[in-house]
């Protein structure tokens, strides 16, 4: 199959050579949308100096096999900080701000919208009007005229309908003001109901060539709806155009980029069927009409044509046509290939401790696994009180990818209280447990997934070897035969804190209170549906363990007293059993007094040797009694499992208690845009 047929566009050497003529770099915002990722791929055939950003764009189903990785970069533009970065970097001199959220019907987040839709566009120009910028194109929407859609031009009313149509007509106004007041080099482009290759297949066009091509029609509304159809090809010809013609010479402007013909939804089912050959008559009023639906919705296109010599070429029969077409060619490329199965989100949390040399080939690995299976992710990096420059390395990975999330600790907590902290922010359907000494390998991760995917909720990884001293090998091995054998539920052997926890399963763990966690004890104490998938553990990476012999015998302690009372039953039962031998044996020297005086009654040494047995036997039990008391006196302290001294999300350190929750609520909400 030929790939290439999924990049291909119908533009002419004349508007090649315009896109030669921009000046670069060129910023495509909002990479991961329709428009703007066919706008990135016709530019990227033409010219290397092009980028992409959105909140994940590689996580995007039209941008995952794009193979321009350096080109793609991650940028929320509602977040000032993340936006000047990333602008600052790159220094655009051609910015196409396509970023949008309201459009669809299933995007309804109000604050979401007005958010992207007016503060991004605020933010990028108030960023790129210091670094300097030649053009910036927004894409506006036909919406800002909301009633009044009627062959709107240029100078009608805009009577918003909706938040998304608000947002838009704000912007709309903030391009005039930085345009004729600022005289910053920017237009607003009305774009209609804009179609094509790469546009969400629940959208009206892609679902009216899935059901054509199966010799029926899609459920329509009242046949007199209308829209004003442009192909994505003249679409993205228009933006070129005005980036070198009306940026320069009516900075500020908003124009219509439309066809100008009214085409009815019956219009849209006729065509269907002469391109299909459905036999069949089409029925409407099938769907019922959504409160934003006008009857006339079309657009007076002749001020583009006046101002920059644009027309939309391509009429509605023929774009259809060339995307019946496209959605054939390429149909099980993207269906087999680039699209993936789902769009949950992964999140890798990774406890870190004197971890500074490992922690930057750990990420490019996750990275490199994670990206590949098709689902978004995000990297937590727990700092946890490291005496090294953990900290300092992880910001670092903070400002060139914005996938990594820092969480610093006041203190060095352990391990297990890493892996709460983390889990507090993460805000994927699953979470994946590492250590940062690279001995959980991340390559192992797409068998968790797997296994998660055929409905699993916890996935633990079972070392079916160590490399590792052979004692070692033999003291773990022990452990977690002892620790099963002990445990009042049932824990799985060789199985270490590397996992992979759902969703469900992370919000149960979180809910409980104490302090002392041993998180591989909790994982199984949850239950829900389990398996192990086997792995060979490594060495560290770098440097040696952080765990000796002794501090292994304290986690062994930890486990056990965390997830048994055995140890004290079995206390019991030997002190039975001592008292029962005890009565046997004085049965034993009376009689043997009476038999065999006065040799019976000598047994100064049996005396001793028992004296000193259970003094032993007294001190070890009051000293597992006391690991039990102390085990109370933790919990009822009630002291925090930890302390954040700060987090860094977008490049951007928060180090203030209020900030850190702010940053942490707006992890766990944010969507991609």
């Amino acid at each position: 199959m030929n790939k290439n047929i999924l990049y291909k566009d119908i533009w002419t050497k004349d508007t090649v050579e315009e896109v030669r003529k921009l000046p670069g770099p060129i910023m495509i915002v909002g990479v991961s949308g329709f428009i703007g990722a066919k706008l990135f791929f016709s530019l990227r055939n033409i010219r290397p100096d092009v980028y992409g950003c959105s909140r994940a764009p590689r996580s995007s189903w039209r941008l995952i096999n794009a193979q321009a990785d350096n080109a793609l970069i991650n940028c929320d533009i509602t977040d000032f900080d993340s936006a000047r970065r990333v602008m600052g970097n790159i220094k655009p001199m051609t910015v196409f701000n396509m970023a949008a959220y309201g459009s669809y019907a299933r995007q309804l987040d109000i604050n979401k919208i007005h958010q992207t839709n007016y503060m991004g566009t605020l933010n990028l120009l108030r960023i790129l009007s210091e670094t300097g910028c030649g053009a910036f194109i927004q894409a506006g929407s036909s919406s800002e005229y909301g009633l009044n859609c009627d062959y709107s031009n240029e100078n009608s009313e805009l009577i918003p309908n909706s938040d998304y149509a608000a947002a838009k007509a704000g912007a709309g106004y903030l391009i005039k003001y930085y345009g004729k007041i600022l005289n910053f080099p920017c237009v607003n482009l009305r774009l209609y109901s804009v179609y094509g290759p790469w546009e969400e297949k629940d959208r009206l066009i892609p679902t009216l060539i899935l059901n054509g091509a199966q010799g029926k029609y899609s459920n329509f509304v009242d046949k007199h709806i209308s829209r004003d159809f442009v192909y994505v090809d003249d679409c993205n010809e228009a933006v070129v155009k005005a980036a070198l013609t009306i940026c320069k010479t009516d900075p500020g402007i908003s124009l219509n980029i439309a066809s100008g013909v009214k085409t009815t939804l019956e219009d849209v089912a006729l065509a269907a069927k002469k391109a299909f050959g459905i036999k069949e008559e089409p029925v409407f009023g099938s769907m019922v009409n959504r409160k934003w639906y006008l009857s006339n919705w079309y657009g007076n296109p002749e001020l583009a044509v006046k101002l920059m010599g644009w027309k939309a070429k391509t009429s509605f029969e023929q774009g259809l046509r060339l995307n019946i077409e496209w959605e054939k060619e390429a149909g099980d490329l993207l269906k087999y290939v680039f699209v993936p199965k789902r769009t949950k989100k992964i999140s890798a949390v990774i406890a870190c401790y004197k971890d500074n040399n490992s922690i930057p080939v750990l990420h490019e690995r996750l990275t490199k696994v994670l990206r590949g299976t098709g689902y978004d992710f995000e990297i937590i990096f727990v700092n946890d009180g490291s005496p090294e420059n953990d900290g300092e390395v992880i910001n670092g990975l903070c400002l060139r990818d914005t996938h990594v999330i820092g969480v610093s600790h006041s203190r060095n907590f352990g391990s297990q209280s890493a892996f709460v902290s983390g889990m507090e922010i993460a805000s994927g359907d699953a979470v994946v447990l590492m250590d940062g000494d690279g001995q959980d390998p991340p390559e192992i991760i797409p068998d968790f997934i797997k296994k998660w995917e055929e409905g699993f909720e916890v996935v633990y990884g079972q070392r079916v070897k160590r490399e590792a001293p052979f004692y070692m090998q033999m003291f773990y091995k022990l452990f977690y035969r002892i620790f099963r054998k002990l445990s009042d539920i049932s824990i799985p052997v060789d199985a270490g804190d590397f996992s992979l926890i759902d969703e469900k399963a992370v919000n149960h763990l979180l809910k409980f209170t104490e302090k002392d966690i041993f998180m591989r004890g909790l994982r199984a104490w949850v239950g829900f549906k389990q398996t192990g998938v086997p792995y060979l553990r490594p060495e560290r990476l770098f440097g040696k363990s952080t765990n000796s012999f002794y501090k292994n015998i304290w986690w062994a302690k930890k486990g056990i007293f965390s997830f048994s009372t055995k140890p004290l039953q079995y206390i019991q039962v030997f002190g039975v059993a001592t008292l029962l031998f005890t009565l046997a044996l004085g049965v034993f020297y009376a009689i043997n007094y009476f038999v065999n005086p006065p040799e019976g009654a000598r047994g100064i040494t049996t005396i001793i040797l028992l004296l000193l047995g259970l003094s032993s036997i007294q001190i070890i039990s009051l000293s597992l009694i006391g690991d039990y008391i102390g085990k109370i006196t933790e919990e009822v302290k009630n002291r925090p499992k930890y302390i954040r001294d700060n987090i860094t999300y977008n490049g951007k350190i928060y180090g203030d208690a209020t900030a850190i929750l702010n940053i942490i609520s707006k992890i766990k909400s944010d969507k991609e845009i």
